[in-house]
């Protein structure tokens, strides 16, 4: 059965940071690349980062400079390092792969 668990969320001040992490199981991590979106209340999904197979990253502008996405193939696992949150970052963020989805992990940023 193919698990994609993100853990890591929560509430936090303007300026700070999280760091979100994806565990994933049930099929071979490292050949496929893994995806950061979001979605934030009444808005549609935005992709925000991702690793691929060999470690390349993209990342959207809208984070970029902020946001750090990483893999541990070893771990099966993916990190979404945030920094300087801004309100407008508050979202549930979901990691996908290979087709499946998490059930997503609540970061709000607030004072």
């Amino acid at each position: 059965e193919v698990r994609l668990v993100e853990s890591g969320g929560g509430l936090v001040q303007p300026g700070g940071s999280l760091r979100l992490s994806c565990s994933a199981s049930g099929f071979t991590f490292g050949a496929y690349e893994i995806n950061w979106v979001r979605q934030a209340p009444g808005k549609g999904p935005e992709w925000v980062s991702v690793i691929a197979v060999d470690g390349t990253t993209y990342i959207s502008d809208s984070v970029k400079g902020r946001f750090t996405i990483s893999r541990d193939n070893a771990k099966s696992t993916v990190a979404l390092q945030m920094n300087s949150l801004k309100f407008e970052d508050t979202a549930v963020y979901y990691c996908n792969s290979n087709g499946f989805w998490g059930q997503g992990t609540q970061v709000t940023v607030s004072s």
